[in-house]
């Protein structure tokens, strides 16, 4: 018997999150919700489709199903509160520095 590594189970649990929330929006506001995680129409039915079972096993994968859809600027923007007209260099530095 073996054992699944920590690694996949935390990727097991953040399918599974992901799922479960872009199911719950899709239901709720389903033009909205395929805008705000860029999914498709078909894709949209499928995960509305799923069975809790096949849910689990999509989750399973060993690949996240999700992926982040903002740009390192804006990431590290985000994070050290900057304002648009700062550059990055001074950004990413500020960023180096705080942490």
């Amino acid at each position: 018997m073996t054992h699944a590594s920590p690694d996949l189970s935390s990727i097991r649990e953040l399918n599974l999150s992901y799922l479960t929330l872009a199911r719950r929006v899709l239901a709720s506001d389903r033009e909205a919700a395929q805008a705000h995680l860029g999914l498709s129409a078909e894709i949209a039915d499928t995960l509305l489709n799923l069975s809790p079972a096949q849910a689990d096993k999509l989750a399973s994968s060993s690949q996240l199903l999700c992926f982040f859809r903002m740009s390192a600027d804006e990431m590290l923007g985000g994070l050290a509160g900057r304002s648009h007209d700062a550059p990055v260099s001074a950004l990413s530095n500020a960023a180096l520095i705080a942490a």
